[in-house]
């Protein structure tokens, strides 16, 4: 027996395992569509709590001068707490929950484990367990991160965890480090399942160019993860050893260097915007291929002319985090090439969206509505980012509300209405019903003008000099309507959130029945198996014909 025979066999046995009914069947189980609705639940719950977080900070910078009422985000209702730490520990908890608890693990760990076996016509994963064992990481790392709370000492040191401070700070950095660890380790091990799956467990006939685009940017998504995970673990656990053990990495005084650990967390976090980026454009490829009833554009022009280097690329960038923070100009210079450089795959990636869209027979539902959205976030996203690649621009831009804006609106709201999209799109091949309702499409007009209402106005003050991670702004009173206008915007967006978690709840019990495949799907997922797929995936074993292609439309 084969090494692939073999997986696929091992694979089939622990399908069947963990799929009956009550919540012991759920918490024990080993099948991966089970392990990806629970991470979306935990990835969820990690957005909503980050969510709140980030209106006590809107709340805050709604006027300038102190308000206090950030205590109360933080559980600190004797308001003991100065106004500076506690926006401090809510900023830290909204950046690392949104990223490292709600993000990653929503593309990778929701969409990657549901959507893969089923579109490379696999029964599970590759490792069933150890897909478990990633699952109770995460869950641990969030259940630690809400502990923050709790404490006497709250992390306040921001997502980054830059020394000297978070070495000097009375603010609790073991929980930090810890929450980083659990998440970072919850992610390698959900990236080598994704690796070995789609590496050994394709079905008869599915050659790599057959794979699904999403397939695709899951793998270079998983390789980046593999590959750059413990350069960061390493970081924060050097920053460890220096507040509590006495070493001096990061310390001047004793031989170390503080821009070192800069190099080593932004040597795993420009790749880990790829980590976010790769996955949501791969599911935006199929909604839109879906959709419009369309081959995509330039399979694979896209695929190793966009997804695949950016697996290199993407690690040779990271220095234009730190332009400002003394470094040799030719080091500025060689990485503004390379930065600018990796504009080509991404380019590539965008024309073949687009592209798919030529001529396409579109159907506007709720999931096309996130995913032309995420179109335009992409197109304001990479030309607010062309300036930021410039020394001479980054110089003024860097340390202000601009870049904030640029980051929300290319990894924080791009990505997220991409999964927003995946949810709905995916959502009768989960439940068996349909999310895409009236109240669906008053949350999506909420949501897009709600967000673009909070992050324009931050993006102006920050050209005109706007500190970032500042609580106050009392030297620049003219701010004060920009802020406004971002904190009422922040809350037209909450209120479409609250819509559309809402309608995702009732949809799931009393949605409208949709049938095996309401949108005409050519991909394997919709066409071999049930929807929702029962313990092992498919009715039978999947062998593919050679004139099979996930995107054949006519």
């Amino acid at each position: 027996m084969t090494t692939a025979a073999r997986a696929v066999a091992g694979a089939q046995n622990e399908a069947t395992a963990g799929c009956g009914p009550g919540w012991r069947a759920w918490l024990l189980t080993t099948d991966h569509k089970r392990i990806g609705i629970l991470y979306l639940v935990a990835a969820l719950a990690a957005f909503l709590i980050a969510g709140v977080m980030a209106l006590g900070i809107r709340i805050e910078q709604m006027a300038p001068g102190e308000s206090g009422l950030i205590n109360y985000f933080v559980l600190d209702l004797g308001r003991s707490l100065p106004t500076g730490t506690a926006y401090n520990a809510v900023l830290t908890f909204h950046g690392a929950a949104m990223i490292l608890a709600f993000l990653i693990p929503a593309l990778t760990g929701f969409a990657g484990n549901y959507l893969v076996p089923l579109m490379i016509g696999a029964p599970d994963v590759a490792f069933p367990r150890l897909n478990a064992l990633s699952l109770w990481m995460l869950v641990g790392a969030i259940v630690v991160a809400l502990m923050s709370f709790v404490v006497s000492d709250k992390p306040d040191v921001m997502w980054t965890g830059y020394p000297p401070y978070s070495v000097t700070t009375a603010g609790n950095t073991a929980i930090y480090v810890f929450i980083v660890l659990m998440a970072g380790v919850s992610s390698m091990l959900n990236a080598i399942n994704m690796i070995v799956t789609i590496g050994y467990l394709r079905a008869p006939g599915m050659g790599w160019h057959k794979l699904n685009l999403f397939v695709w940017t899951t793998l270079a998504a998983s390789i980046i993860q593999l590959l750059f995970v413990p350069v960061l673990a390493a970081a924060v656990s050097l920053v460890l050893l220096d507040k509590h053990a006495g070493t001096g990495f990061f310390d001047p005084a004793r031989g170390g260097d503080v821009l070192l650990y800069q190099n080593l967390f932004w040597f795993y976090g420009h790749p880990a915007v790829y980590v976010i980026f790769l996955p949501s454009v791969g599911l935006l490829f199929d909604i839109i291929a879906t959709q419009a009833k369309n081959r995509i554009f330039r399979y694979r022009t896209c695929v190793w002319g966009g997804i695949v280097p950016m697996i290199v690329m993407s690690a040779d960038v990271w220095v234009h985090h730190l332009y400002i923070a003394g470094m040799p100009n030719w080091i500025r210079v060689a990485m503004m090439i390379t930065t600018l450089m990796i504009s080509i795959p991404v380019g590539l990636i965008v024309i073949s969206l687009w592209g798919t869209l030529f001529r396409g027979a579109i159907t506007y539902n709720v999931s096309m509505h996130y995913a032309v959205a995420c179109l335009f976030l992409i197109l304001v996203g990479g030309l607010t980012g062309i300036p930021l690649a410039i020394p001479s621009l980054t110089v003024h831009l860097s340390e202000t509300s601009f870049v904030h804006a640029h980051f929300h609106f290319i990894m924080g709201l791009m990505a997220t209405f991409a999964l927003f999209a995946a949810v709905y799109h995916w959502f009768p091949k989960i439940t068996g019903r349909s999310a895409d309702t009236p109240l669906a499409r008053v949350a999506f007009w909420l949501n897009v003008v709600g967000t673009q209402l909070t992050f324009w106005p931050l993006a102006v003050v920050g050209i005109d000099g706007m500190p970032r991670r500042y609580w106050t702004y009392d030297m620049y009173p003219a701010f004060e309507p920009y802020h406004g206008l971002a904190t009422a915007g922040a809350a037209v967006a909450a209120a479409g959130m609250a819509l559309m978690l809402t309608g995702w709840v009732r949809a799931a019990r009393h949605g409208t029945p949709t049938g095996e495949n309401p949108w005409r799907s050519a991909s394997l997922e919709w066409t071999h198996a049930d929807s929702p797929p029962g313990p092992g995936n498919f009715r039978q074993p999947v062998t593919l014909p050679p004139e099979w292609f996930p995107y054949r439309y006519t």
